[in-house]
C-alpha cells in the first residue's frame, strides 16, 4: 500500500500528519473519496444548520431524533426488497413526519404530553421494524453499520449530486417560511390571531426536518444525527437569539466540526461518527461555559471609586 501511493506521489495517511496544514490538505484531496466526503459533509452541514436551529428553538429535537431512527427501518426495508437505501431513508422520515403532524402542536401540557407519546411510539416501533427488516434480508447486509453509525467515506459521484439537490429544495423551502415560521415558534397565539396559519407551516416543517433527518442520517447514520443537526444549533442558541445570526453561527460550527472530524478522521483508525459527535459535544460545552461566564460578569457588582474627603478649610484632602 505505502509502496503504491509513493509510485503515485501521494503520502501515505497512516504516516500521520505533516507541520504543514497546506501539504495534509493537498494529502487528503488526493483521494476521490476525500473529495467526495468534503462535498457530502458540506452540504449536510449546511443543510442541518438552517433547519437544525429552527428544530432547538421549536422544542423538536427529540422529533428530529425519532425522525432520523425511523430512517433506519426504511433503508433495511428498501434493501430487503432490493430497493435503493436512499429512496428508503426519504420514504419513511417523511412518512413519519406525517403521521407525527396529525398530533395537535399546543402549548397545553396534555397536548405536549400526548405528541410525546405519538414520538415514543412511532421510535419504538420503527427500531422494532429495522431489526425485522434486517432479518428478513437473510443475507449479511454489510451496510448495517453505516445504517446505523453513518459513514462519511462510502459517498458516490451520484449521492453527492442527490444530497445537493435536496439540499437546494429544502433550504430555498424553508428561506420562504423562515419569518412566519418564527413568527409562529415565537408565539402561536399572536400569530394564529394574525392569520397566520401555524398548523400548515408546522406541517410543512416537519416535511423539511423528516427530508434533512433522512440525508444527515446517510451520513452520520440513524443514530448519530443529533452530532449536526442538534449540537450545533444548541450551541449557537446558547451565545445569541438572533434568527439570521444565529442561523448562521449554526452554519458555520457545523462546517467547522464537520471539516476538522473528516481530517481527523482520515489520518485516524478510529470511526468519522465518533470525532463528529465528540467535537459537536465540545463545542456545545465551550458556548454554554462561554454563557455562563459572560453572564456572571454582566451581573458582577461594580465597584465605584470612594468619594474624596474635604480637607479641614474645606479643601479636597486625602
Amino acid at each position: 500500500m505505502t509502496g503504491a501511493l509513493a509510485a503515485l506521489g501521494v503520502a501515505d495517511p497512516l504516516a500521520g500528519p505533516s507541520l504543514d496544514p497546506l501539504t495534509d490538505l493537498h494529502q487528503m484531496l488526493a483521494y476521490h473519496f476525500m473529495v467526495n466526503a468534503l462535498r457530502a459533509g458540506t452540504i449536510v452541514a449546511v443543510l442541518a444548520g438552517c433547519i437544525g436551529w429552527f428544530m432547538v428553538l421549536r422544542r423538536q429535537s427529540f422529533v428530529g431524533h425519532t425522525l432520523a431512527v425511523v430512517s433506519f427501518p426504511g433503508a433495511a426495508a428498501a434493501v430487503w426488497l432490493g430497493l435503493s437505501a436512499v429512496g428508503g431513508y426519504f420514504a419513511a422520515s417523511i412518512a413519519a413526519a406525517l403521521v407525527i403532524a396529525l398530533v395537535p402542536r399546543s402549548q397545553a401540557g396534555r397536548a405536549l404530553s400526548e405528541e410525546s407519546a405519538v414520538i415514543g411510539t412511532v421510535q419504538a416501533f420503527a427500531l422494532a421494524s429495522g431489526v425485522l427488516f434486517v432479518s428478513l434480508y437473510g443475507g449479511f447486509l454489510d451496510s448495517i453499520t453505516g445504517l446505523l453509525f453513518g459513514s462519511f467515506l462510502g459517498v458516490s459521484d451520484g449521492q453527492v449530486t442527490a444530497l445537493g439537490v435536496v439540499a437546494v429544495v429544502v433550504v430555498v423551502a424553508l428561506a420562504a417560511m423562515a419569518r412566519p415560521l418564527h413568527f409562529a415558534t415565537v408565539d402561536a397565539d399572536v400569530a394564529a390571531a394574525r392569520g397566520v396559519p401555524t398548523r400548515l407551516l408546522s406541517i410543512a416543517f416537519l416535511v423539511l426536518l423528516g427530508c434533512t433527518a433522512a440525508e444527515v442520517s446517510q451520513i452520520t447514520g440513524a443514530l448519530l444525527v443529533f452530532a449536526l443537526l442538534v449540537m450545533p444549533a444548541a450551541a449557537a442558541q446558547q451565545l445569541t437569539a438572533r434568527p439570521v445570526f444565529g442561523t448562521a453561527l449554526t452554519v458555520v460550527l457545523g462546517l467547522l466540526v464537520t471539516w476538522l472530524s473528516l481530517a481527523v478522521a482520515f489520518y485516524s483508525p478510529w470511526p468519522v461518527g465518533f470525532f463528529v459527535s465528540t467535537f459537536g459535544f465540545a463545542v456545545y460545552v465551550a458556548a454554554a461555559v462561554g454563557r455562563q461566564v459572560a453572564t456572571r460578569l454582566r451581573s458582577a457588582p461594580r465597584r465605584t471609586p470612594a468619594a474624596p474627603r474635604p480637607g479641614p478649610e474645606g479643601a479636597v484632602g486625602a
